[in-house]
């Protein structure tokens, strides 16, 4: 009798193996990774108006430090590579909606955004830091100070540096723009005081614009993780990914990206 239960049970944890490995392999057939290579094109979603992430160059091409990343992921896979430019606002939705396999935007890992797609481990951290009207210079000089109503604080609407405003800085007037760069404008022409955005955009709009109009306070406040972001229920692409970064940041290849976008400003003649 034990011999039958013993046999039983064998055969039960078997059958029961089976259908694991059944529902693994159909997982990983309908995994996006699959898909990309099948089709033999990788499509990236990026809204290109974001330095010195991605932005459109003299010649008309898209080209930042997430192009450079994405164009070693594509090299990685043996596939091409297509950049499909999305308005951020909207960009989650087109996720989902497959208009392409995969975010790459300076996009920050928040658990906001964590309920409704899955992020790779963080490529880069960065943070919020301000850019500030000179008028108010040795007068503020943290983010502290602009928690007042006689301030104007702005930022781009559906990012993390407008949160970061309306968080930290909540007795202050806050005004949103479409575009970054339409929100350090407004500081730069004197119609605001201050710009909460990423310390990268922020530091290279400063080298751009910067003059008798503004100073950078480089103090970021926040910490803010940036990731690849793609569709839940996909542990093979997610697996791949953080595998990729890896071996990119281990191979001088993420070095080199990095050097060139984030801490070098030659680029800077090939945008405006």
């Amino acid at each position: 009798m034990r011999f039958v239960t013993h046999t039983l049970a064998v055969v039960l944890m078997l059958a029961l193996a089976g259908v694991a490995f059944a529902a693994d392999h159909e997982l990983a057939q309908k995994s996006t990774l699959n898909e990309i290579l099948k089709r033999g094109e990788l499509r990236v979603g990026l809204d290109a108006g974001y330095m010195p992430f991605e932005m459109t160059d003299k010649k008309g091409e898209i080209v930042g430090f997430d192009v450079d990343i994405a164009k070693e992921m594509a090299k990685s896979m043996g596939v091409k590579l297509t950049i499909v430019n999305t308005d951020f606002d909207g960009i989650i939705p087109a996720l989902m909606a497959d208009k392409f396999d995969i975010i790459i935007s300076g996009i920050t890992i928040n658990q906001t955004r964590n309920l409704q797609i899955n992020f790779a481990e963080p490529y880069i951290v960065a943070g919020q830091a301000i850019l500030l009207n000179k008028k108010h210079e040795g007068k503020v000089t943290s983010y502290k100070d602009l928690n007042d109503p006689k301030f104007i604080v702005v930022s781009r609407i559906g990012t993390t540096g407008e949160q970061a405003a309306k968080r930290m800085m909540p007795k202050a007037q806050y005004k949103s723009f479409e575009k970054e760069s339409d929100g350090a404008m407004e500081v730069v022409n004197g119609q605001a005081d201050a710009f909460v955005y990423d310390l990268p955009f922020n530091a290279v709009f400063m080298a751009q614009q910067g003059g008798k109009n503004l100073i950078l306070l480089d103090e970021v406040f926040t910490y803010e993780p940036l990731g690849f972001g793609i569709k839940k229920g996909d542990p093979d692409f997610l697996n791949w990914l953080n595998n990729f970064m890896a071996q990119l940041r281990n191979d001088g290849r993420y070095d080199r990206i990095y050097d060139k976008w984030i801490k070098g400003t030659e680029w800077l003649n090939e945008v405006q």
